[in-house]
């Protein structure tokens, strides 16, 4: 990294890709945001795999140094995937000493092939080196690259004899149901027909996609150096692995012996308002394999990677797979009523739809949030970050009261509770998303220590709970504070925490809540309620 920032050094200019500051002790991270935004996008643009913001240098590249810790460096990251769509974040943050000096050189990726990247709603870009609006002609020139899809690709060396005939004899079988009135023709088809007319090869030649999906067993070096590979991974509580297996070519089979491998265990619960206990399985069946088919279709599989599916003896499925995350939002998926319009591997997408495996009208991922939502379960959990798509599913109800409950308040839209399931899992909420709840009278309290609104606590039972987070107010305190000195005469900061941290809202942390208590303090001394003596505070004169 000390080459690589020696050569950001040598440049004449600053130039589209690449931007120096100063940030002696920190930056703004909406500035940081919108400098990400145009970066990523004009390394797009320029094919570049990465732009370069370098922090502790100035202007004219003299390194003057920064003092930025590791923990903002964190928040740096943490910000920047909360608010850019598609949701990315940094590479990486590489940290370089260099004439006694820190400086931070912060490697931003370049913007997905066909997709613009948006901080906070907005594009941005470069002329030279000035950052503005993304220009439109820019942004077309984003929007209509074509996505290359490898799964078309034809391997000249493979012939029909690569693929297994049992995966051919099942994928028919699959395409009668899907083509239920073609049934006679498709009997009459001969196997090189079959696979020309269900779109998984080209005139006879056989393509990337049917090796995946149909190729023998010792045929996956025909995609070398792509892979096939599935692996399973069985984890304990405290995640140590106890089984694994890896699975192959071809998918449209093998995909039934990971399901296999699911351990999926009877839960029970018993329903409000009944005596008998129900009984549902872990995970719905159709869960496992629409993630499991979605990551196939969605992998980018030149990045040579595999796709992973971790299974949690405590109750939770992962999956994951490569490759950025194509539309807009998984919220935006789950809430659409149309389809996506482009895909990774076009040809692989509509073989698995011609084979039963998926859909493409868009309600796979909107049917998994729904599934979980009718058993009360905490909904499906999406990261989409680093370059990778990783969901969680969750197989047993995390709070029974709060979950079941909140789903039975009348009128509660698919919208509310999946951003409600975010206030229960204490992820961060933008600022759109926050307003929302509030106009709804669904949360209350300040970014980013959300909680349940008064009139959800009411309609779900919760009021203690919501009292317990809401906490009590400052004016509560300052009584407190003022009632301690008037029969003590005198009191230290850490009395007073004594006494108020049991007491503040449990959303915020020992932290947050010794800085409201500080707060609060000089609050009251500002007012002329009370004094500080060295570190003893006493009340004013006036107010006794």
């Amino acid at each position: 990294m000390k080459k690589q920032l020696d050569k950001l050094l040598s440049l004449d200019t600053e130039n589209e890709v690449v931007e120096f500051k100063k940030a002696e002790f920190n930056y703004n991270k909406d500035k940081l945001g919108q400098y990400f935004s145009a970066l990523s996008n004009e390394a797009n643009l320029k094919d570049q795999d990465s732009a370069w913001m370098v922090l502790g240098v100035l202007d004219d590249r003299t390194i003057y140094g920064t003092k930025i810790n590791d923990k903002t460096v964190n928040e740096f990251k943490k910000e920047i995937a909360n608010h850019t769509s598609p949701r990315m974040t940094f590479k990486d943050i590489h940290r370089v000493t260099t004439d006694n000096c820190d400086v931070l050189l912060l490697e931003i990726p370049k913007g997905p092939i066909g997709q613009v990247v948006s901080w906070k709603g907005h594009a941005w870009g470069r002329d030279g080196e000035s950052l503005v609006g993304l220009h439109d002609q820019e942004r077309d020139q984003i929007i209509n690259q074509i996505i290359p899809d490898w799964s078309a690709e034809v391997i000249e060396s493979a012939t029909i004899d690569d693929l297994a005939s049992e995966a051919i004899l099942k994928a028919r079988q699959e395409f009668k149901k899907k083509n239920p009135k073609l049934i006679d023709q498709i009997n009459q088809w001969e196997d090189a027909t079959f696979l020309n007319k269900s779109k998984i090869t080209i005139d006879g030649q056989i393509t990337n996609a049917a090796i995946l999906l149909l190729g023998k067993l010792e045929s996956e070096h025909f995609i070398n150096p792509a892979s096939s590979k599935i692996s399973w991974i069985l984890k304990d509580a405290n995640g140590l692995t106890k089984d694994y297996a890896h699975f192959t070519c071809p998918l449209l089979l093998t995909v039934d012996d990971v399901f296999s491998k699911v351990r999926n265990l009877k839960y029970r619960y018993i329903p409000h308002g009944s005596l008998f206990p129900q009984e549902v399985d872990q995970y719905d069946p159709y869960l496992i394999r629409e993630a499991l088919h979605n990551c196939i279709a969605h992998q980018d599989y030149t990045k040579n990677g595999k796709i992973n599916f971790v299974e949690k003896e405590d109750g939770e499925l992962i999956f994951s797979n490569l490759g950025e995350f194509i539309p807009k939002s998984v919220e935006h998926v789950v809430m659409s009523d149309t389809p996506e319009e482009r895909y990774r591997n076009t040809m692989l997408a509509n073989a698995m739809v011609s084979y039963g495996m998926i859909d493409t009208v868009g309600s796979g991922i909107k049917r998994m949030f729904l599934i979980q939502k009718s058993k009360f379960f905490p909904l499906p959990e999406y990261d989409t970050t680093e370059g990778r798509v990783q969901v969680n599913i969750v197989g047993r109800i995390l709070d029974m009261n709060y979950a079941k409950k909140l789903a039975e308040i009348p009128d509660l839209s698919l919208k509310d509770i999946i951003l409600l399931d975010k206030v229960a899992k204490k992820k961060l909420l933008t600022i759109e998303e926050a307003n929302y709840l509030k106009e709804n009278k669904l949360i209350e309290g300040r970014r980013p220590n959300y909680h349940i609104s008064s009139e959800v606590a009411l309609a779900i039972g919760e009021q203690g709970k919501y009292m317990k987070q809401r906490g009590i107010d400052n004016e509560y305190c300052k009584k407190i504070i003022i009632e301690y000195l008037n029969r003590f005469g005198e009191g230290q900061r850490s009395s007073f925490e004594q006494i108020l941290l049991p007491k503040l809202p449990e959303v915020l942390n020992r932290d947050q809540k010794k800085t409201k208590i500080k707060n609060i303090l000089q609050t009251m001394r500002k007012d002329g309620v009370i004094t500080l003596e060295g570190r003893t505070w006493k009340l004013s004169k006036s107010s006794k």
